[in-house]
Protein backbone atom coordinates (compact mmCIF):
# COMPACT_ATOMS: atom_id res chain seq x y z
CA UNK A 1 0.00 0.00 0.00
CA UNK A 2 1.49 3.17 -1.54
CA UNK A 3 0.01 6.43 0.22
CA UNK A 4 0.61 9.93 -0.98
CA UNK A 5 0.21 12.51 1.12
CA UNK A 6 1.04 12.60 5.31
CA UNK A 7 -1.87 14.64 6.72
CA UNK A 8 -5.27 13.54 7.49
CA UNK A 9 -6.57 10.92 5.20
CA UNK A 10 -3.66 9.70 3.84
CA UNK A 11 -2.26 8.48 7.42
CA UNK A 12 -5.95 7.78 8.92
CA UNK A 13 -5.83 5.46 5.67
CA UNK A 14 -2.39 3.89 6.40
CA UNK A 15 -2.93 3.65 10.23
CA UNK A 16 -6.63 2.27 9.67
CA UNK A 17 -4.82 -0.68 7.38
CA UNK A 18 -2.33 -1.39 10.05
CA UNK A 19 -4.68 -1.66 12.86
CA UNK A 20 -6.62 -4.41 10.62
CA UNK A 21 -3.39 -6.17 9.12
CA UNK A 22 0.13 -6.92 10.72
CA UNK A 23 3.34 -5.70 8.55
CA UNK A 24 3.98 -9.57 7.28
CA UNK A 25 0.23 -9.42 5.75
CA UNK A 26 0.45 -5.51 4.06
CA UNK A 27 3.31 -3.04 3.97
CA UNK A 28 2.81 0.16 4.09
CA UNK A 29 4.71 3.29 2.53
CA UNK A 30 3.81 6.91 2.92
CA UNK A 31 5.12 9.48 1.02
CA UNK A 32 5.01 13.22 2.23
CA UNK A 33 7.05 15.85 0.91
CA UNK A 34 7.23 18.22 3.68
CA UNK A 35 8.79 17.60 7.50
CA UNK A 36 5.39 16.82 9.35
CA UNK A 37 2.35 14.07 9.53
CA UNK A 38 -1.02 14.32 11.13
CA UNK A 39 -1.21 18.00 11.93
CA UNK A 40 -4.33 20.12 12.03
CA UNK A 41 -4.12 23.39 9.94
CA UNK A 42 -6.93 24.26 11.19
CA UNK A 43 -5.40 25.20 14.47
CA UNK A 44 -3.24 27.21 12.95
CA UNK A 45 -4.91 30.54 12.91
CA UNK A 46 -5.43 29.98 17.00
CA UNK A 47 -1.70 29.12 17.06
CA UNK A 48 -1.31 32.17 15.94
CA UNK A 49 -3.53 33.72 18.12
CA UNK A 50 -1.96 32.37 21.38
CA UNK A 51 -4.68 30.29 22.32
CA UNK A 52 -2.44 27.26 21.36
CA UNK A 53 1.59 27.76 23.08
CA UNK A 54 3.52 25.36 21.43
CA UNK A 55 3.94 24.06 17.84
CA UNK A 56 3.75 20.23 18.90
CA UNK A 57 0.14 21.04 20.01
CA UNK A 58 -1.20 20.78 16.55
CA UNK A 59 0.64 17.76 15.76
CA UNK A 60 -1.21 14.53 16.54
CA UNK A 61 1.81 12.03 15.11
CA UNK A 62 4.67 12.55 14.09
CA UNK A 63 6.57 10.72 11.41
CA UNK A 64 8.45 8.84 14.16
CA UNK A 65 4.99 7.50 16.08
CA UNK A 66 3.84 6.48 12.88
CA UNK A 67 6.80 4.68 12.21
CA UNK A 68 6.58 3.12 16.08
CA UNK A 69 3.48 1.36 14.87
CA UNK A 70 4.70 -0.09 11.88
CA UNK A 71 4.42 2.51 8.66
CA UNK A 72 6.99 3.19 6.65
CA UNK A 73 6.65 7.04 6.32
CA UNK A 74 9.30 8.78 4.01
CA UNK A 75 8.76 12.55 5.62
CA UNK A 76 10.96 15.51 2.45
CA UNK A 77 10.12 12.71 -0.47
CA UNK A 78 7.72 14.12 -2.95
CA UNK A 79 5.64 12.17 -5.64
CA UNK A 80 6.48 13.64 -8.85
CA UNK A 81 4.43 11.21 -11.46
CA UNK A 82 1.54 8.17 -11.13
CA UNK A 83 1.97 5.78 -13.65
CA UNK A 84 -1.74 3.46 -13.27
CA UNK A 85 -1.08 1.43 -16.06
CA UNK A 86 2.25 0.33 -14.65
CA UNK A 87 0.78 0.32 -10.56
CA UNK A 88 3.73 2.58 -9.97
CA UNK A 89 4.10 5.95 -8.87
CA UNK A 90 7.57 8.02 -9.07
CA UNK A 91 9.81 9.88 -6.17
CA UNK A 92 11.92 12.48 -5.57
CA UNK A 93 13.78 12.49 -2.14
CA UNK A 94 15.37 15.59 -0.21
CA UNK A 95 18.49 14.88 -2.30
CA UNK A 96 17.44 15.08 -5.73
CA UNK A 97 17.36 11.09 -6.24
CA UNK A 98 14.06 10.03 -8.31
CA UNK A 99 13.11 6.24 -8.80
CA UNK A 100 10.15 4.43 -9.16
CA UNK A 101 7.88 2.38 -6.35
CA UNK A 102 5.50 -0.73 -7.49
CA UNK A 103 2.41 -0.67 -5.48
CA UNK A 104 -1.22 -3.13 -4.80
CA UNK A 105 -3.24 -0.10 -3.90
CA UNK A 106 -2.94 3.49 -4.15
CA UNK A 107 -3.79 6.11 -2.17
CA UNK A 108 -3.52 9.74 -3.21
CA UNK A 109 -4.43 12.16 -0.33
CA UNK A 110 -2.38 15.13 -1.75
CA UNK A 111 -4.37 17.44 -0.21
CA UNK A 112 -5.59 21.31 -1.64
CA UNK A 113 -3.34 24.28 -2.66
CA UNK A 114 -4.25 27.54 -1.00
CA UNK A 115 -5.33 29.92 -3.62
CA UNK A 116 -2.36 32.46 -4.80
CA UNK A 117 -3.41 34.78 -7.65
CA UNK A 118 -1.20 36.14 -9.94
CA UNK A 119 -0.95 40.06 -8.34
CA UNK A 120 1.90 42.19 -8.21
CA UNK A 121 3.81 41.61 -5.25
CA UNK A 122 2.27 38.39 -3.91
CA UNK A 123 5.68 36.67 -3.23
CA UNK A 124 7.02 39.73 -1.11
CA UNK A 125 8.42 39.54 2.19
CA UNK A 126 5.88 40.27 4.71
CA UNK A 127 3.02 38.13 2.55
CA UNK A 128 1.70 35.30 4.35
CA UNK A 129 -0.16 31.79 3.64
CA UNK A 130 -1.61 29.49 6.24
CA UNK A 131 -0.93 26.36 4.70
CA UNK A 132 0.71 24.09 7.10
CA UNK A 133 3.20 24.33 10.07
CA UNK A 134 5.78 26.09 8.28
CA UNK A 135 3.66 28.91 6.90
CA UNK A 136 2.12 28.89 10.58
CA UNK A 137 5.48 29.16 12.37
CA UNK A 138 7.02 32.11 10.16
CA UNK A 139 3.76 33.95 10.28
CA UNK A 140 3.69 33.89 14.38
CA UNK A 141 7.28 34.83 14.42
CA UNK A 142 6.04 38.15 12.11
CA UNK A 143 3.50 38.98 14.66
CA UNK A 144 5.78 38.73 17.31
CA UNK A 145 7.96 40.60 16.00
CA UNK A 146 6.00 43.36 15.20
CA UNK A 147 3.47 42.98 18.33
CA UNK A 148 5.74 42.30 20.88
CA UNK A 149 3.08 43.09 23.71
CA UNK A 150 0.72 40.69 22.40
CA UNK A 151 1.03 36.35 23.48
CA UNK A 152 4.15 34.58 22.51
CA UNK A 153 5.75 38.40 21.77
CA UNK A 154 8.67 39.69 23.58
CA UNK A 155 8.04 42.87 24.90
CA UNK A 156 7.86 46.41 23.77
CA UNK A 157 5.81 49.57 22.43
CA UNK A 158 4.65 51.55 20.13
CA UNK A 159 2.07 52.28 17.67
CA UNK A 160 -0.56 49.20 16.57
CA UNK A 161 0.99 47.46 13.63
CA UNK A 162 -1.28 46.83 10.58
CA UNK A 163 -2.28 43.84 9.06
CA UNK A 164 -4.22 43.57 6.19
CA UNK A 165 -5.96 39.93 5.91
CA UNK A 166 -7.34 39.06 1.72
CA UNK A 167 -10.08 37.21 1.77
CA UNK A 168 -13.10 36.88 4.05
CA UNK A 169 -13.87 33.31 4.05
CA UNK A 170 -13.04 30.91 6.98
CA UNK A 171 -9.50 31.28 7.07
CA UNK A 172 -9.63 35.13 6.76
CA UNK A 173 -12.07 35.90 9.41
CA UNK A 174 -10.23 33.65 11.68
CA UNK A 175 -6.92 35.53 10.71
CA UNK A 176 -8.76 38.86 11.22
CA UNK A 177 -8.96 37.54 14.87
CA UNK A 178 -5.77 36.47 15.26
CA UNK A 179 -4.23 39.27 14.44
CA UNK A 180 -6.83 41.44 16.00
CA UNK A 181 -5.92 39.81 19.51
CA UNK A 182 -2.29 39.75 18.87
CA UNK A 183 -2.83 43.93 18.65
CA UNK A 184 -2.96 44.69 15.07
CA UNK A 185 -5.07 47.52 13.26
CA UNK A 186 -6.71 44.90 10.95
CA UNK A 187 -8.57 45.25 7.59
CA UNK A 188 -10.49 42.73 5.55
CA UNK A 189 -10.79 42.76 1.64
CA UNK A 190 -12.39 40.82 -0.54
CA UNK A 191 -13.89 41.05 -4.15
CA UNK A 192 -17.41 39.74 -2.67
CA UNK A 193 -20.07 42.04 -1.43
CA UNK A 194 -20.25 40.33 2.28
CA UNK A 195 -17.75 38.08 3.76
CA UNK A 196 -18.38 34.45 4.41
CA UNK A 197 -19.99 33.43 0.72
CA UNK A 198 -20.66 30.20 2.10
CA UNK A 199 -23.29 32.36 4.04
CA UNK A 200 -26.81 34.14 1.84
CA UNK A 201 -25.78 37.23 1.66
CA UNK A 202 -28.15 38.77 3.67
CA UNK A 203 -27.06 36.81 6.48
CA UNK A 204 -23.19 38.03 5.34
CA UNK A 205 -24.08 41.78 6.12
CA UNK A 206 -24.44 40.41 10.27
CA UNK A 207 -20.71 39.22 10.08
CA UNK A 208 -19.92 42.21 8.46
CA UNK A 209 -21.85 44.45 10.88
CA UNK A 210 -20.40 42.69 13.84
CA UNK A 211 -16.33 42.85 12.67
CA UNK A 212 -17.09 46.38 11.82
CA UNK A 213 -18.30 47.07 14.95
CA UNK A 214 -14.79 45.13 16.87
CA UNK A 215 -13.19 47.64 15.11
CA UNK A 216 -12.37 45.51 11.92
CA UNK A 217 -12.50 47.29 8.88
CA UNK A 218 -13.94 45.36 6.37
CA UNK A 219 -13.12 46.53 2.18
CA UNK A 220 -16.01 44.54 0.92
CA UNK A 221 -16.51 44.15 -3.51
CA UNK A 222 -13.16 45.30 -4.31
CA UNK A 223 -10.67 43.13 -5.87
CA UNK A 224 -6.76 43.25 -4.71
CA UNK A 225 -5.13 44.85 -7.67
CA UNK A 226 -1.74 45.16 -6.37
CA UNK A 227 0.32 44.57 -3.13
CA UNK A 228 2.63 47.53 -2.61
CA UNK A 229 6.38 46.74 -1.85
CA UNK A 230 8.69 49.16 -0.19
CA UNK A 231 12.75 49.64 -1.65
CA UNK A 232 13.44 46.93 0.45
CA UNK A 233 11.08 44.52 -1.02
CA UNK A 234 8.95 44.18 1.52
CA UNK A 235 5.02 44.70 1.75
CA UNK A 236 3.87 48.73 2.56
CA UNK A 237 0.56 48.44 1.58
CA UNK A 238 -2.30 46.46 -0.15
CA UNK A 239 -3.89 48.71 -2.77
CA UNK A 240 -7.59 48.15 -4.83
CA UNK A 241 -8.49 49.81 -7.93
CA UNK A 242 -10.12 53.12 -5.80
CA UNK A 243 -8.03 52.59 -2.31
CA UNK A 244 -4.92 51.53 -0.43
CA UNK A 245 -4.61 50.33 3.00
CA UNK A 246 -0.87 50.41 4.54
CA UNK A 247 0.39 46.96 6.33
CA UNK A 248 3.20 46.25 8.15
CA UNK A 249 2.35 42.44 6.93
CA UNK A 250 -0.27 40.91 5.03
CA UNK A 251 -1.79 37.40 5.12
CA UNK A 252 -3.71 35.64 2.60
CA UNK A 253 -6.76 33.83 3.32
CA UNK A 254 -8.22 33.03 -0.03
CA UNK A 255 -8.89 29.51 0.20
CA UNK A 256 -7.99 26.35 -1.83
CA UNK A 257 -8.33 23.92 -5.04
CA UNK A 258 -7.75 20.34 -5.01
CA UNK A 259 -4.49 19.62 -5.40
CA UNK A 260 -4.52 16.80 -8.49
CA UNK A 261 -2.37 18.08 -11.18
CA UNK A 262 -0.52 14.26 -10.91
CA UNK A 263 -3.96 12.60 -10.53
CA UNK A 264 -4.98 14.43 -14.00
CA UNK A 265 -1.74 13.95 -15.66
CA UNK A 266 -2.11 10.27 -14.83
CA UNK A 267 -5.81 10.50 -16.43
CA UNK A 268 -7.48 10.37 -13.36
CA UNK A 269 -11.37 11.59 -13.32
CA UNK A 270 -11.32 14.96 -12.00
CA UNK A 271 -15.17 16.88 -11.27
CA UNK A 272 -15.92 20.49 -12.06
CA UNK A 273 -14.21 22.04 -9.39
CA UNK A 274 -10.78 19.96 -10.14
CA UNK A 275 -11.53 17.24 -7.38
CA UNK A 276 -11.28 13.62 -7.90
CA UNK A 277 -14.47 12.00 -8.25
CA UNK A 278 -14.47 8.45 -6.35
CA UNK A 279 -17.43 5.68 -5.69
CA UNK A 280 -18.63 5.68 -2.11
CA UNK A 281 -15.68 3.23 -0.96
CA UNK A 282 -13.09 5.86 -1.62
CA UNK A 283 -12.31 4.34 -4.79
CA UNK A 284 -11.48 6.58 -7.06
CA UNK A 285 -14.17 5.66 -10.43
CA UNK A 286 -12.94 3.58 -13.38
CA UNK A 287 -9.68 2.50 -11.47
CA UNK A 288 -9.51 -0.42 -9.26
CA UNK A 289 -7.17 -0.13 -6.55
CA UNK A 290 -6.24 3.21 -6.40
CA UNK A 291 -8.29 5.01 -4.04
CA UNK A 292 -8.77 8.58 -3.29
CA UNK A 293 -9.87 11.14 -0.14
CA UNK A 294 -9.36 14.02 1.88
CA UNK A 295 -9.05 17.86 0.34
CA UNK A 296 -8.10 16.49 -3.10
CA UNK A 297 -11.89 15.01 -3.74
CA UNK A 298 -15.10 16.20 -4.25
CA UNK A 299 -17.91 14.88 -2.49
CA UNK A 300 -21.52 14.23 -2.75
CA UNK A 301 -23.82 16.53 -1.13
CA UNK A 302 -26.58 14.71 0.62
CA UNK A 303 -29.54 17.05 -0.40
CA UNK A 304 -29.08 17.40 -4.12
CA UNK A 305 -26.78 14.26 -5.31
CA UNK A 306 -23.96 16.41 -6.84
CA UNK A 307 -20.32 16.68 -5.89
CA UNK A 308 -18.74 19.51 -4.45
CA UNK A 309 -15.22 20.37 -3.30
CA UNK A 310 -15.88 20.75 0.48
CA UNK A 311 -12.08 20.66 2.33
CA UNK A 312 -12.15 19.39 6.07
CA UNK A 313 -10.55 17.40 8.47
CA UNK A 314 -13.45 16.13 9.60
CA UNK A 315 -14.31 15.01 6.26
CA UNK A 316 -10.56 13.48 5.43
CA UNK A 317 -10.02 11.44 8.59
CA UNK A 318 -13.36 9.84 7.53
CA UNK A 319 -12.31 9.13 3.95
CA UNK A 320 -8.87 7.56 5.55
CA UNK A 321 -10.94 5.40 7.86
CA UNK A 322 -13.01 3.87 4.87
CA UNK A 323 -10.27 3.61 2.60
CA UNK A 324 -7.87 2.00 4.94
CA UNK A 325 -10.84 -0.90 5.86
CA UNK A 326 -11.08 -1.43 2.22
CA UNK A 327 -7.68 -2.27 1.61
CA UNK A 328 -7.23 -4.74 4.31
CA UNK A 329 -10.66 -6.45 3.11
CA UNK A 330 -13.77 -4.98 5.20
CA UNK A 331 -16.31 -2.92 3.44
CA UNK A 332 -17.00 0.57 4.13
CA UNK A 333 -18.80 3.43 2.23
CA UNK A 334 -18.92 7.46 3.07
CA UNK A 335 -22.55 8.63 2.47
CA UNK A 336 -22.28 12.11 1.97
CA UNK A 337 -22.14 15.43 3.44
CA UNK A 338 -24.80 18.23 4.10
CA UNK A 339 -22.45 20.80 4.07
CA UNK A 340 -22.08 21.66 7.97
CA UNK A 341 -19.27 24.47 8.84
CA UNK A 342 -18.61 26.64 11.72
CA UNK A 343 -16.25 29.46 12.87
CA UNK A 344 -15.75 32.10 14.80
CA UNK A 345 -14.33 35.87 14.77
CA UNK A 346 -13.69 37.20 18.35
CA UNK A 347 -17.56 36.82 19.89
CA UNK A 348 -19.19 36.45 16.98
CA UNK A 349 -19.85 32.71 16.32
CA UNK A 350 -21.09 31.80 12.66
CA UNK A 351 -22.64 28.22 11.68
CA UNK A 352 -24.48 26.96 8.32
CA UNK A 353 -25.75 22.85 6.87
CA UNK A 354 -27.15 22.26 4.17
CA UNK A 355 -28.25 24.28 1.37
CA UNK A 356 -28.06 28.29 0.10
CA UNK A 357 -30.34 29.89 -1.45
CA UNK A 358 -28.47 29.86 -4.79
CA UNK A 359 -27.87 26.26 -4.27
CA UNK A 360 -31.30 25.57 -3.48
CA UNK A 361 -32.43 26.86 -6.94
CA UNK A 362 -29.27 25.51 -8.68
CA UNK A 363 -30.69 22.01 -7.46
CA UNK A 364 -34.01 23.46 -8.62
CA UNK A 365 -35.22 22.99 -5.57
CA UNK A 366 -38.93 25.22 -4.86
CA UNK A 367 -38.31 26.46 -0.86
CA UNK A 368 -39.59 28.95 1.49
CA UNK A 369 -37.03 31.26 3.80
CA UNK A 370 -37.74 32.74 6.74
CA UNK A 371 -35.02 34.59 9.61
CA UNK A 372 -36.18 35.23 12.92
CA UNK A 373 -33.90 36.81 16.10
CA UNK A 374 -33.96 34.31 19.32
CA UNK A 375 -31.85 34.80 22.30
CA UNK A 376 -29.18 31.52 23.55
CA UNK A 377 -30.88 31.34 26.92
CA UNK A 378 -34.35 32.31 28.51
CA UNK A 379 -34.39 36.38 28.03
CA UNK A 380 -34.67 37.02 32.04
CA UNK A 381 -31.92 34.53 32.55
CA UNK A 382 -28.40 36.41 32.86
CA UNK A 383 -26.29 36.30 29.55
CA UNK A 384 -28.38 35.73 27.12
CA UNK A 385 -27.76 36.82 23.70
CA UNK A 386 -29.32 37.76 20.75
CA UNK A 387 -28.57 34.90 17.92
CA UNK A 388 -29.85 35.05 14.33
CA UNK A 389 -31.45 31.93 12.46
CA UNK A 390 -32.05 31.71 8.81
CA UNK A 391 -33.84 28.28 7.75
CA UNK A 392 -34.97 26.85 4.62
CA UNK A 393 -37.37 24.50 3.92
CA UNK A 394 -39.13 22.82 1.01
CA UNK A 395 -42.44 23.91 -0.77
CA UNK A 396 -45.30 21.94 -0.06
CA UNK A 397 -43.38 18.93 1.65
CA UNK A 398 -41.74 21.40 4.49
CA UNK A 399 -38.41 19.25 4.08
CA UNK A 400 -35.44 21.04 5.66
CA UNK A 401 -32.98 22.42 2.98
CA UNK A 402 -30.53 24.37 5.47
CA UNK A 403 -30.38 27.16 7.76
CA UNK A 404 -27.28 29.40 8.90
CA UNK A 405 -26.75 30.83 12.49
CA UNK A 406 -24.79 34.14 13.29
CA UNK A 407 -24.86 34.97 17.03
CA UNK A 408 -22.84 35.06 20.22
CA UNK A 409 -21.89 32.49 23.11
CA UNK A 410 -23.37 29.34 22.52
CA UNK A 411 -24.77 29.97 19.08
CA UNK A 412 -22.73 27.97 16.65
CA UNK A 413 -23.17 24.22 18.00
CA UNK A 414 -26.90 24.51 17.49
CA UNK A 415 -26.20 24.10 13.77
CA UNK A 416 -25.45 20.31 14.87
CA UNK A 417 -28.99 19.80 15.21
CA UNK A 418 -29.60 21.12 11.60
CA UNK A 419 -27.16 18.74 10.38
CA UNK A 420 -28.96 15.84 12.53
CA UNK A 421 -32.25 17.10 10.89
CA UNK A 422 -30.95 17.17 7.75
CA UNK A 423 -29.43 13.66 7.40
CA UNK A 424 -32.35 12.00 8.68
CA UNK A 425 -34.60 13.91 6.15
CA UNK A 426 -36.44 15.70 8.66
CA UNK A 427 -39.00 18.48 7.77
CA UNK A 428 -39.65 21.67 9.50
CA UNK A 429 -42.74 20.31 11.61
CA UNK A 430 -40.69 17.34 13.05
CA UNK A 431 -38.27 19.84 14.37
CA UNK A 432 -40.88 21.86 16.10
CA UNK A 433 -41.18 19.16 17.88
CA UNK A 434 -38.05 17.46 18.39
CA UNK A 435 -37.35 16.90 22.28
CA UNK A 436 -34.36 19.09 23.02
CA UNK A 437 -32.92 19.70 26.07
CA UNK A 438 -34.22 22.98 28.15
CA UNK A 439 -33.46 24.88 31.11
CA UNK A 440 -33.65 28.84 31.24
CA UNK A 441 -29.29 29.04 31.33
CA UNK A 442 -29.20 26.92 28.21
CA UNK A 443 -32.43 27.76 26.34
CA UNK A 444 -35.65 29.23 25.84
CA UNK A 445 -38.75 27.24 26.16
CA UNK A 446 -38.35 26.85 22.23
CA UNK A 447 -34.71 26.35 20.86
CA UNK A 448 -33.85 29.11 18.36
CA UNK A 449 -33.62 26.61 15.84
CA UNK A 450 -37.46 25.25 16.58
CA UNK A 451 -38.62 29.24 16.46
CA UNK A 452 -36.83 29.16 13.22
CA UNK A 453 -38.49 25.97 12.49
CA UNK A 454 -41.99 26.62 13.42
CA UNK A 455 -41.71 30.38 11.68
CA UNK A 456 -40.47 27.81 8.40
CA UNK A 457 -43.28 25.07 8.82
CA UNK A 458 -46.03 28.18 8.80
CA UNK A 459 -44.45 29.86 5.72
CA UNK A 460 -44.97 26.23 3.65
CA UNK A 461 -48.38 25.93 4.79
CA UNK A 462 -49.15 30.01 3.69
CA UNK A 463 -47.23 28.73 0.15
CA UNK A 464 -49.85 26.07 0.03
Amino acid sequence: MVVVGGDAAGMSAAAQARRLLSADELEIIAFERGDDTSYSACGIPYWVAGDVEERDDLVARSPEEHRRRGLDVRTRTEVIALDPDRSRVRTRDAGGTEEWHGYDDLVIATGATPLRPPIPGIDAEGVYGVQDLADGEALRKAVSRLAPDGPGGEGGAGSPPRAVVIGAGYIGIEMAEAMVRRGFRVTLVDRAPEPMTTLDPDMGTLVREAMNAMGIETVMGRAVTEIETGEDGAVRAVRTADSRHPADLVVLGLGTSPRTALAEAAGLPLGESGGLLTDRAMQVRGHRHIWAGGDCVEVEHRLTGMTRHIPLGTHANKHGQIIGSNIAGEYATFPGVVGTAVSKVCELEIARSGLLEAEATEAGLQYVTVTVEATSRAGYYPGARPMHVKMLAERRTGRLLGAQIVGREVAAKRVDVVATALTAGMTVTDIVMLDLGYAPPFSPTYDPVQVAARKAAAAVRAAG
